[in-house]
């Protein structure tokens, strides 16, 4: 039996919610400077090339099954183009923090259409998690919206939060064929080339050259976009995807922590409170899918 305790796991897990979470903060950042639309399509161009030459020089195939390239292009067309599509256009005006956190909710989502159309069971902890995290969402939007809060640009996230949703229970069950690296690539390529039309008809590529553009854009194109990723993939190869997706639970804290740090967004008590709820929330169900230890 493997240890529980697998401090190698713990480390991966923790890096990977650091650098997932911080990826709100360095858009906020991009937006700030570039059209998001653009900046997107540029980001998952040079990303999946580099993602492909990589896994080519690992001797990854790109000769995919049927299902492989079904869930490729929807992911790549739900996760790239329309979850991080939307949410770059929303931060344009939605403070990362409050950004972070819808995106938090994705986990619960997922758990709650599991549990209510694909009828699966949900033990009390699982269910008390949901209703935590619902809750915790709700508390944290309620009072943001009170402050001022953009409501389009709410409304852009929780979209996009709900496609990502959409396409994770599409793709549950597909294998990457031991190609993972070459199919985030693809998957990128196909953002870009899907983010390219609204880009080119509803945007003006004008671009404010600053040095906090270029570390931003730099840091999201290798550390949230393909270091993360990459470590995702070898926590869950190490652990098993259910295990691994208990570090998600991460997500809310380190959002909007490192956007307080970085952006000075202000946290009110409410904000506090919320991500303490929506953590346990997170956490609850995870753990509530967790199998018995094999002794």
């Amino acid at each position: 039996m493997k240890n529980r305790f697998d401090i190698v796991a713990i480390v991966m897990g923790v890096a990977f919610g650091v650098m997932w979470a911080s990826a709100f903060t360095s858009a906020r950042v991009i937006v700030a400077h570039a059209p998001p639309l653009h900046a997107l399509a540029i980001r998952f161009l040079i990303s999946g090339l580099i993602g492909v030459g990589i896994a080519r020089a690992l001797g990854q195939s790109w000769s995919l099954t049927r299902r492989q390239w079904i869930a490729t292009a929807v992911f790549g067309i739900c996760q790239n183009g329309l979850y991080l599509g939307l949410n770059f256009v929303a931060m344009q005006t939605v403070e990362a923090s409050l950004a972070a956190i819808i995106a938090s909710s994705m986990p619960l989502l997922v758990a709650l259409a599991g549990w209510l159309i694909f009828r699966e069971t949900m033990p009390r902890l699982g269910v008390a998690g949901l209703v935590a995290g619902v809750a915790g969402v709700a508390l944290i939007m309620g009072a943001r919206l009170q402050g001022g809060a953009d409501l389009f640009g709410v409304l852009l996230c929780i979209v996009a939060v709900v496609s990502l949703t959409v396409a994770t229970l599409m793709v549950r069950g597909a294998s990457s064929g031991g190609n993972f690296l070459m199919i985030v690539g693809l998957q990128m390529l196909i953002g870009s080339a899907v983010l390219w039309v609204p880009a080119l008809l509803f945007e003006t590529l004008v671009i404010d050259w600053t040095w906090q553009l270029g570390v931003a854009f730099t840091y999201t194109v290798l550390v949230p976009g393909l270091a993360a990723t990459l470590v995702w993939f070898l926590l869950v190869h190490r652990i098993g995807a259910v295990r691994a997706a208990v570090f998600h639970f991460l997500t809310p804290f380190f959002g909007v922590f490192i956007a307080s740090l970085f952006l000075g967004e202000r946290l009110s008590r409410w904000d506090l409170s919320g991500v303490a709820i929506i953590t346990a929330g997170i956490l609850a169900v995870q753990l509530a899918k967790q199998k018995p230890a094999q002794t």
